[in-house]
């Protein structure tokens, strides 16, 4: 193995301006952090009852009473020589010695995009870190279209997710109800995702964002989490039977409901016997604005109202029982070990989801429960539109060996907002259900983007809230009378418009509704082994199962799930464009790329930048884990240097040889040309006069 791998480790020292996927322009101070502070909430303070003084005892206790005194008494002069096996009674006069605090641990760089860079452009094929989608999104009844060109960097240093009030006609097939139709999306917006490209395994996340639109006006779902990559999101036949399955236990559920679970003994695609896989999701945040506050409405029974952030790790398989909708979980209903930082709430309201898929034969067995460990966070009108830090710390599990004094670890996941703690799960919670759920080890792909969904912002009512079967529906709080909501559709008429919560579309169409990241970032504890970059790692392959299964990640139209990225080859203009100097006109911009005139005025691209323009920044994995095979992976030696160049020596000779014969047998025509053939003896006599 190691000889296969050195060549792929020296990728580096090619491209001396990159160092793997960390962006040049990330600053200097920014290349390193530590883990955050957990600082839970204070519980609210139990006031004791007053007693009610009894007469009769007062008029029997005197103030000489011993059991009235204060207790004074003194320490020992000294402290032992050596631990008691009982604590003393009287305290030490001297304060027993405190252990050394170890170093804060220490986290690298590892990723980052600081979107520096304007124009750049994340189609398909353009950029090595993301893809933004260009498809139809049938999930979570999408009401808009994913549009690459609407996922683009600014003048300003940051990515803009544009989400518009514009009608996209789709013809093609619907993942969900499996049938080709023609539909009107009436809304556009964008999502890039970097699955199969960038993953990650364990470490800390950090981006900076400002939300789109209003605080007070629901409707639009800004999202930034994590997923992984067996399953691509929105590509819907790649996630069933493993979104979000995170075990690798052997039970009845999951030898039928998880696609590839521990209960299977034969290996395949690279797969390891024994071992569950499964893409679980972790949202490091989805913002639902809007104007319910907490207490009234539909949170009634929650301190925390609209707007909030909800962050959560979604997980399979799910425990039973399972609290309702709406209602407090009762002792043994939920998972233990969660704590909740100031102005968080428990998600009441969305405790996981009922797994079916069309196919399944044998609902019964294959069917199953999906878990959203959720806490809400309360936000404000600053978080929309003016930039806020949001941050994940990700421990991974570990089994019991001698690197940690054969101690079993289960690992957990930290939120932060503004450095100020949110939420933390840890994997004692799952494992004490007993249903095989853990802390993920999927290497885990970034997904940013905006939804338009009938599915967010509000509920039916409170009655159906308060339900346990109650679900997630419509734009407002309560469809109005004579308003069917089965269509939105801000340009049209009454029935189109009359599901919208109040002011979206005058939201929509008011000013450009901009979802804007300024950088992400990835660090990981060089120091732990555990902690890898790669969308295929030894522990959790996945390069083998995803070709295996193509059609499962792509379009029907498409070749391969993802276009090589192209480098340079645009379009550009002979005379500089001064009015946009870093432009795709330019090809960047001189310490990007050059605008060749021949043949034809075309990009070519400078050392460290890449895509159609060269306004790209290259990224590659600095260790590849899981390369694709070569002949000799199976075996297969060719030949050596002297036999190749015997047999180059002998095919050079063979196309002289066909090259001449030609002339060769043109010029022996010519010659001959006077010349009768001689059929026989007499006839040879005949002529001569014989």
């Amino acid at each position: 193995m190691l000889p296969r791998l050195i060549p792929l480790l020296v990728l580096p020292l090619l491209h001396p301006s990159a160092a793997g996927w960390i962006d040049p322009d990330t600053p200097e101070n920014a290349r390193t952090t530590t883990p955050l502070v957990v600082v839970p909430a204070k519980p609210p303070r139990q006031k004791k009852p007053r007693e009610t003084p009894d007469a009769t005892k007062t008029n029997t206790t005197t103030s000489t009473d011993s059991s009235h005194k204060r207790r004074h008494r003194e320490p020992t002069s000294t402290p032992t020589y050596t631990p008691t096996y009982l604590p003393s009674v009287l305290p030490s006069s001297s304060p027993t010695a405190e252990a050394a605090t170890p170093p804060p641990r220490t986290y690298h760089l590892v990723f980052s995009d600081e979107f520096n860079t304007p124009h750049r452009s994340f189609a398909d094929g353009h950029d090595p870190r993301w893809t933004a989608l260009e498809k139809n999104d049938y999930t979570n009844d999408a009401q808009h279209y994913y549009s690459a060109s609407n996922a683009y960097t600014d003048n300003e240093g940051n990515l803009v997710i544009q989400s518009e009030a514009a009608d996209t006609v789709v013809v093609g097939f619907n993942d969900v109800e499996q049938r080709k139709e023609k539909v009107t999306k009436h809304f556009r917006s964008a999502m890039v995702q970097s699955w199969n490209k960038f993953c990650f395994t364990g470490g800390v996340l950090e981006a900076e964002m400002a939300l789109p639109g209003r605080s007070d006006v629901g409707g639009l779902w800004p999202a930034f989490w994590l997923l992984g990559n067996l399953a691509r999101h929105t590509y819907v036949g790649s996630s069933e039977h493993v979104w979000p399955w995170s075990s690798s236990t052997c039970t009845s559920k999951s030898s039928t409901a998880q696609l590839i679970s521990a209960c299977d003994r034969v290996q395949h695609y690279g797969l390891h016997r024994g071992t569950g896989r499964g893409a679980p999701e972790i949202d490091i945040f989805e913002v639902q604005a809007g104007n319910i506050k907490a207490n009234t409405g539909n949170f009634l029974k929650m301190p925390v109202g609209q707007p909030f952030m909800s962050s959560s790790y979604q997980v399979a398989p799910g425990r039973l029982p399972r609290p309702g909708e709406g209602w407090w979980p009762a002792p043994g209903q939920w998972y233990d070990n969660l704590t909740g930082g100031v102005n968080t709430s428990l998600n009441i309201v969305f405790y996981g989801t009922y797994n079916h898929f069309r196919d399944d034969t044998d609902p019964a067995t294959q069917d199953y429960w999906s878990d959203a460990i959720s806490y809400n966070r309360q936000l404000n009108a600053s978080h929309f539109g003016t930039f806020h830090k949001y941050r994940l710390e990700w421990e991974l599990p570990e089994e019991a060996n001698e690197n940690n004094n054969y101690t079993r670890s289960y690992g957990y996941l930290r939120w932060f907002l503004d450095n100020e703690f949110v939420l933390e799960v840890k994997g004692e919670g799952l494992n004490a259900t007993g249903t095989g759920a853990e802390i993920t080890s999927e290497p885990m792909y970034l997904i940013l983007n905006t939804a338009i969904s009938s599915q967010w912002v509000a509920f039916k009512d409170l009655i159906s809230c308060l339900s346990p079967f109650a679900v997630i529906e419509g734009f407002p709080s309560k469809c109005p009378n004579m308003c069917p909501c089965k269509e939105y559709n801000c340009h049209g008429g009454f029935q189109e418009t009359c599901g919208f919560s109040e002011g979206f579309c005058q939201m929509m169409d008011a000013s450009p509704i901009e979802y804007k990241i300024n950088y992400v970032r990835v660090y990981q504890d060089k120091n732990d082994p555990k902690q890898k970059v790669g969308c295929s790692t030894p522990e959790r392959p996945t390069r083998k199962f995803i070709e295996a299964h193509e059609k499962k990640y792509k379009l029907a139209d498409d070749l391969h799930p993802l276009k090589p990225i192209q480098n340079g080859g645009g379009p550009c203009v002979a005379t500089p464009d001064v009015g946009n100097a870093n432009g795709t006109a330019n090809c960047g911009g001189p310490s990007r790329g050059i605008c060749q005139s021949k043949p034809s005025f075309t990009c070519r691209c400078l050392d460290g930048w890449t895509g159609p323009h060269c306004t790209n920044p290259i990224g590659f994995d600095d260790i590849v884990w899981d390369p694709p095979e070569t002949w000799a992976d199976f075996g297969f030696s060719g030949p050596s240097l002297k036999v190749l160049s015997g047999g180059i020596l002998t095919l050079g000779v063979l196309v002289v040889i066909l090259f001449m014969s030609p002339f060769v047998l043109k010029k022996r025509r010519q010659i001959m040309g006077g010349w009768a053939p001689v059929s026989s003896a007499g006839d040879y006599e005949r002529r001569v006069g014989v």
